[in-house]
């Protein structure tokens, strides 16, 4: 897709996150009135190399994200980090996207390249990170991104 529509405080048009509230089934079984911290999701295209040489093929788009980045290391930025898209978008970073394992169905074993655990029992998310829609616009394939960090002290992205 060329362009997507964001609007303020609901996330992409036509998506099914859609909405103020939590939109993800077990999230509404336990709090249907809990904010939508999962409004947009973005993934970094560099994730779809990694998994290529373990023999997986995915592109934009496969994994359900809203945008797909180059050169912006997602996973690192502290919460609350704005990403100004384009003329007027500006969607703030919530946590990251915790893969489940529906992502099997995508292509069988794909969630062990995409979610491990390390010696110590930290568990790596690779799928991205989600954000709410602090200002809507049209996002097009070529925007550029810009990051704008929050104050410090910054704290690290957590599952959302």
């Amino acid at each position: 897709m060329s362009e997507i529509c964001i609007v303020e405080g609901m996330g992409v048009a036509g998506d099914a996150h859609l909405g103020e509230t939590v939109k993800h089934r077990s999230r509404v079984a336990t709090n249907p009135s809990a904010p939508n911290l999962r409004q947009v999701h973005l993934i970094h295209s560099e994730l779809f190399s990694e998994v290529r040489k373990r023999g997986f093929v995915v592109g934009a788009a496969d994994l359900g994200e809203n945008i797909t980045t180059t050169g912006i290391d997602l996973l690192a930025l502290p919460k609350g980090t704005i990403l100004k898209i384009g003329q007027t978008v500006e969607l703030e970073v919530t946590g990251l996207r915790n893969p489940c394992k529906q992502i099997n169905e995508f292509q069988a074993g794909l969630l062990s390249a995409v979610l491990m655990k390390e010696a110590n029992g930290n568990v790596i998310r690779k799928t991205g990170v989600m954000a709410v829609a602090k200002v809507g616009g049209l996002v097009k394939a070529s925007d550029p991104i810009q990051l704008s960090y929050p104050m410090k002290p910054y704290f690290p992205l957590e599952r959302v």
